[in-house]
C-alpha cells in the first residue's frame, strides 16, 4: 500500500516526525520534490536531527530510501548528509537514487543568491538553495539528469552550451564573474563518483514493489499554501507539494495512493514570505515561538525565526481538500497548555464579507482574521497517551478543529518523540 504524508499549510507541520514514526512498520521512504530547502526535525534513539534531503525513514534498518526523480538533487549534500548521521551512530542507510532525478549545480545556489540580492525588499525570501533556478532550469530543458552523468560526449557537449547561456546572464545582468566550463565538468565528474554507489531505475523498482505489497510513504516537503498552483503565489515554492505530485515525483500510479495523512499544526507557523492572516506578533509571538516545536520555533534549514500565527481554519481546511486528506495528524498540541484562551481564525473579512473559502492571493492580501475564542486546558499533557484521559478543553479544541477541517484527525501527536503520540 503507498501512503503519502504531506504538510496542510505553510510548511514546518511535523512531517519529519509522523514519517519517522509511521516508518517503522514501511519498507520504502521516498522523498518525490523540493531540495535541501527545507528540513524535517526529528527527535528518536540515535538523538536529534535535521533532515534536508533524506527521506526521514533512514533510521530504520528494515527499510530502502529513494531520493525520486521529482527532487532537486543536491549530491555532495547528499553524500555529507548521509555521513553526518553514520557519525552520530545510524546504522548506514540503504539509499536509492532515481536515474531520472535531476541535479542541482553549484551555479543554481549563486544565481539563487544574485536574485534575491538583485530584487533587495522585494525578494521572495529564499532559503538560497538553488531551488527556483534548478527548476527554472529543469522546464526550460537545460537541466542534467543524473544519467547524463555517465556519458562524456553528452555531458561535455551539454556543459559547454549550458554555460554559455548562463555566462550572458552572469557577465551583463549580475555582474558577476561567469563560470568556467571545464571546472565544472570536472565537479561533474566528482558528483558522478559520490553518486554512483546510489544510482538505480527506481521506477521498475517501485513497479515491482507495488506488485510484492510492500509498504511505501511517500513523503513530502512544505505544505500546500507554499504549491506553486494552489498556493500563495508567487511566495511559494518551486515544485508541487501535493499528494497527487508524489505519483509523477516518485513514478508510480496515481491510483496506488491510497491514504493521504496531512499533517496539521495545532497552531500556525511560517518561514519565509507572503500572506499569512493569522499572524501574530511583538511578545504574544515571541512567548509562542519560544515554547513551540522542540526547543523553539526556527526553520530547520535556516535557523530563522518562523512567523506565528493562531489556528486557521479557512487556510487548513483548504490545504486538506487540495491534498485529498484521508486523514489528519494534529500537532504540538502540547505547545499551547499554557495559554487561559486560545484565539482560532474562522474565516476570512474581505471587503466587508465573511468568507470560509480560501482564496487567491490578490484577494488574501486584504483577508482580515476572523476569530472565535476557545478555552484553554492550562496544563502539561506529554505523557499521556490515551485520547480520553486528555483534559477536557484540550479534546474540546481538538473536535472543534477536527469538524471545521471536515477530515477526522486521527493522529495527535503531544510531544517530539518518536512515540509521543495518541491515536484516535
Amino acid at each position: 500500500m503507498v501512503r503519502a504524508i504531506v504538510g496542510a499549510c505553510w510548511g514546518d507541520e511535523g512531517k519529519g516526525k509522523i514519517t519517522d514514526m509511521l516508518a517503522e512498520n514501511s519498507d520504502i521512504i521516498i522523498r518525490f520534490q523540493g531540495g535541501s530547502n527545507a528540513g524535517h526535525t526529528i527527535i528518536n534513539d540515535y538523538g536529534k536531527f535535521a533532515l534536508h534531503l533524506l527521506p526521514s525513514g533512514v533510521f530504520y534498518n528494515h527499510t530502502t530510501s529513494i531520493i525520486g526523480n521529482g527532487v532537486a538533487l543536491n549530491i555532495p549534500y547528499l553524500v555529507n548528509e548521509i555521513n553526518s548521521i553514520v557519525e552520530k551512530g545510524v546504522p548506514k542507510p540503504k539509499i536509492l537514487v532515481s536515474n531520472r532525478a535531476q541535479i542541482l549545480m553549484p551555479y543554481h545556489i549563486l544565481f539563487d543568491e544574485y536574485e534575491e540580492k538583485r530584487l533587495g525588499k522585494n525578494s521572495f525570501g529564499s532559503t538560497k538553495s538553488g531551488i527556483a533556478p534548478f527548476y527554472s532550469d529543469k522546464y526550460a530543458k537545460i537541466g542534467f539528469q543524473v544519467s547524463e552523468l555517465f556519458d562524456d560526449e553528452l555531458l561535455k557537449e551539454k556543459v559547454y552550451r549550458v554555460c554559455e547561456q548562463k555566462n550572458v546572464i552572469l557577465e551583463h545582468m549580475y555582474h558577476e564573474p561567469k563560470i568556467d566550463p571545464e571546472e565544472l565538468l570536472k565537479t561533474l565528474h566528482e558528483y558522478k563518483e559520490m553518486v554512483e554507489p546510489y544510482v538505480c531505475d527506481t521506477v521498475t523498482f517501485l513497479h515491482n514493489a507495488i506488485k510484492e505489497g510492500k509498504n511505501i510513504l511517500l513523503e513530502g516537503q512544505l505544505g500546500s499554501l507554499k504549491d506553486p498552483d494552489f498556493g500563495i503565489y508567487p511566495m511559494v515554492t518551486s515544485s508541487s507539494t501535493l499528494a497527487a505530485y508524489g505519483a509523477i515525483g516518485a513514478g508510480i500510479p496515481p491510483y496506488e495512493i491510497k491514504d493521504i495523512v496531512t499533517v496539521v499544526k495545532a497552531y500556525s507557523s511560517a518561514v519565509g514570505a507572503g500572506e499569512f492572516v493569522s499572524e501574530i506578533f511583538g511578545e504574544e509571538a515571541d512567548e509562542l515561538r519560544k515554547r513551540g516545536g522542540d526547543g523553539g520555533e526556527f526553520g530547520a534549514t535556516t535557523g530563522r525565526p518562523r512567523r506565528m500565527g493562531w489556528f486557521d481554519c479557512v487556510a487548513s481546511r483548504y490545504g486538506c481538500k487540495i491534498q485529498g486528506a484521508t486523514q489528519v495528524a494534529l500537532t504540538v498540541i502540547d505547545v499551547l497548555g499554557y495559554l487561559d484562551e486560545i484565539k482560532v481564525c474562522v474565516g476570512y473579512e474581505i471587503d466587508g464579507k465573511v468568507t470560509k473559502d480560501f482564496p487567491t492571493t490578490a484577494e488574501l492580501k486584504k483577508a482580515k482574521p476572523v476569530y472565535e475564542i476557545l478555552p484553554g486546558w492550562k496544563s502539561e499533557i506529554r505523557g499521556i497517551e490515551k485520547y480520553e484521559d486528555l483534559p477536557e478543553n484540550c479534546r474540546k479544541y481538538i473536535e472543534f478543529i477536527e469538524k471545521e477541517l471536515e477530515v477526522p484527525v486521527k493522529m495527535v501527536s503531544n510531544g517530539p518523540g518518536r512515540h509521543e503520540i495518541i491515536y484516535r
